[in-house]
């Protein structure tokens, strides 16, 4: 479609280039343009002529010809660019969506370690039945739901829940399927059959979301069977009235008497809905482009057309309102100094591939603390990690960690409890004792993305599954007017579908595949695009480039901007029809060029408007915080 697009672009600018110097090679090159150009529409047409429908796209085709019939081949060819140029990039669209959803199924795990009688065997996820054991060892997928019997380890659950900590398991807790097992082996009892597992329970939530979801009705589609058989029959009456009534030759005109032929044709024209079709895909082609090239990917024109309705925005915590990234807080210093604990903390943590040591080793590199050689290191799933420092052992890891190593509980408790969530890592080393706080840190855009929503009448709200601490805190600090956590991928759904049944347009921003059925549910559905899973990405409306939080206030911008000239081009187009067609049935002396002319006017100051689209103010971005 892409390619037959592009041929009628190339045969059309010729024939329009070539038809004062070479009239027969620009009909030629015309034809090509038609021909190429209306392809998948005649294809389209002749389904619908099948089974007895006159929609718009008939019409359409019609014109097209009629067009060629008077003369005014360029004007055809421009209609065939722009509506095969939106076809390709709409089905282009629902290709990569679906393709990107088979491609989450593929990525989920394929095989998985049975226990039967004490013996391992590995055997197909979808063998595996509720009640048999299974074991995964460490930075294996987990892969179905699991109740653990046996083993300690953390899961990250970022994918599914949004929580940006690893979750610790013990036997008695569950894992999820598509979860990652980062630290020691586990065994567990199969919960639940690989069909019902909470990785595809999301991807059934993106089909049922997307099957759900009925398509904008646009304006200019409501003409349909309805206007395409008004203005056939208007035509046919029309010319026998001018024919038999009238007494106007049939087809060949007498004198100065014109044919009833010519003045049909001349109705046809200027009722054809030219300047009025092209009045929203041209509005809506310039508005994807100029959002590609500042950082905003449009996925079509319904969500062009949709964003500037929404009244709620939705938004995800973790990797969307937040950076994803851990941050090291503060440092409480319990017996020795900042500067020590910082140290000792900067030497194991480099040691070890637990998340929360990742962040802290990055984080005290970044300060510039220089890690130095720790020996006989011996590491503890679930617990933290050891080594001999200073005729001593120094540790780093969880408070259970500090009291294997030898420091009182008591000890640990003389510090206040940690507001607010984060994670939190002990430190100890021979005269030294501390507590490592991190964070995930506001993205700097939030707060000023927020306050710009709000001053234009939107409502915001957080979703997330992280614990209701932690979304608190970063709700507060972002200004958002509401707050639900504790979400899984199903709740979030439930959360928007609720907003929507009382009448709330929404638009949801997310990063994650366990935000992926949300998006896809929401009136609009917005994903980050550095950081965004490629379900998140490939099942959203709108991609923010470059992670961009503030590229949210441009895409709105620019969607109310695209609305206002869509408004004005249907005001162009059918004000410019209504008044020639009244002239062309008051007048008998109306000549067929001023019908070509007002016709092809139209349409030119409805695209030249379309095009202002593409030359925006310069984006603004919210103040930064």
């Amino acid at each position: 479609m892409a390619l037959r697009a592009a041929l009628c672009l190339v045969a059309g600018v010729a024939g329009w280039a070539l038809r004062s110097g070479s009239p027969e090679a620009s009909v030629v090159c015309f034809a090509v343009a038609y021909i190429s150009g209306a392809w998948d529409l005649a294809r389209s047409v002749a389904g619908d002529l099948r089974e007895f429908r006159f929609d718009t796209e008939f019409l359409m085709l019609l014109v097209a010809v009629g067009a060629s019939v008077i003369g005014a081949w360029a004007e055809g060819a421009l209609l065939l660019v722009l509506f095969s140029s939106s076809a390709a990039m709409e089905e282009f669209a629902s290709g990569r969506t679906q393709r990107e959803i088979s491609a989450l199924l593929k990525g989920a795990p394929k095989v998985a370690r049975r226990i039967q009688d004490g013996v391992e065997q590995e055997v197909t996820v979808e063998s595996l039945v509720p009640g048999e054991m299974v074991r995964v060892t460490a930075n294996e997928q987990i892969p179905v739901d699991l109740e653990l019997v046996r083993g300690e380890s953390a899961c990250d659950e970022s994918t599914l829940t949004g929580e940006a900590d690893a979750v610790a398991k013990r036997p008695g807790d569950t894992a999820l399927a598509g979860t990652l097992n980062l630290w020691g082996v586990v065994e567990g009892r199969v919960l639940r059959a690989a069909g019902d597992s909470a990785l595809q329970r999301i991807i059934r939530l993106i089909h049922d979301a997307q099957n759900q979801r009925a398509p904008i009705q646009r304006f200019t589609d409501r003409f349909g069977t309805q206007y395409t058989a008004l203005v056939v029959g208007a035509c046919i009456a029309w010319f026998f009235i001018s024919w038999r009534v009238l007494d106007h030759p049939p087809f060949v005109p007498s004198g100065e008497t014109r044919s009833a032929f010519y003045r049909a044709m001349t109705l046809l024209v200027v009722l054809s809905p030219c300047a009025l079709v092209l009045s929203v895909p041209s509005a809506i082609l310039s508005a994807i482009a100029c959002g590609a090239r500042h950082g905003v990917l449009f996925r079509g024109g319904a969500a062009v057309e949709t964003l500037s309705e929404i009244s709620v925005v939705a938004m995800d915590k973790t990797g969307t309102l937040t950076e994803g990234v851990l941050h090291l807080d503060g440092v409480d210093v319990v017996q020795g100094s900042a500067e020590a604990a910082r140290l000792v903390a900067a030497s194991l943590a480099r040691l070890s591939n637990h998340p929360v040591s990742r962040a802290v080793a990055r984080e005290l590199r970044r300060d510039g603390v220089e890690p130095v050689a720790v020996n006989g290191t011996e590491t503890v799933p679930a617990l933290g990690i050891r080594g001999a420092w200073e005729g001593g052992t120094a540790a780093l890891g969880s408070a259970a960690w500090m009291e294997q190593n030898g420091i009182p509980a008591a000890t640990l408790d003389s510090l206040p409890a940690l507001e607010g969530g984060g994670s939190v890592s002990w430190v100890c080393a021979p005269g030294v004792l501390a507590r490592l706080r991190l964070r995930d840190q506001l993205r700097p855009a939030a707060r000023g993305l927020v306050e710009r929503l709000r001053a234009g009448g939107l409502r915001t709200i957080m979703l997330t599954g992280d614990r209701e601490a932690a979304a608190r805190v970063m709700a507060t600090a972002a200004g958002v007017d509401e707050v639900k956590s504790g979400l899984k991928p199903e709740g979030k759904v439930a959360a928007v579908r609720e907003l929507r049944e009382a009448g709330a347009r929404v638009a949801m921003i997310g990063d994650g595949v366990n935000d992926s059925p949300v998006l896809a549910v929401a009136d609009v559905g917005l994903a980050m695009g550095a950081r965004g899973s490629d379900a998140a990405l490939e099942v959203a409306d709108v991609v923010l480039m470059n992670d961009r939080l503030e590229n949210v206030l441009f895409a709105r911008d620019l969607s109310l901007r695209a609305r206002r000239i869509i408004r004005q081009n249907l005001v162009i187009s059918l004000g410019t029809m209504a008044g020639m067609a009244v002239l062309s049935l008051v007048s008998a002396t109306i000549p067929l060029s001023l019908g070509v002319a007002a016709h092809e006017g139209s349409t030119v100051v409805v695209v030249l408007n379309s095009l202002r689209l593409l030359f925006p103010p310069a984006p603004r971005g919210p103040a930064q915080t």
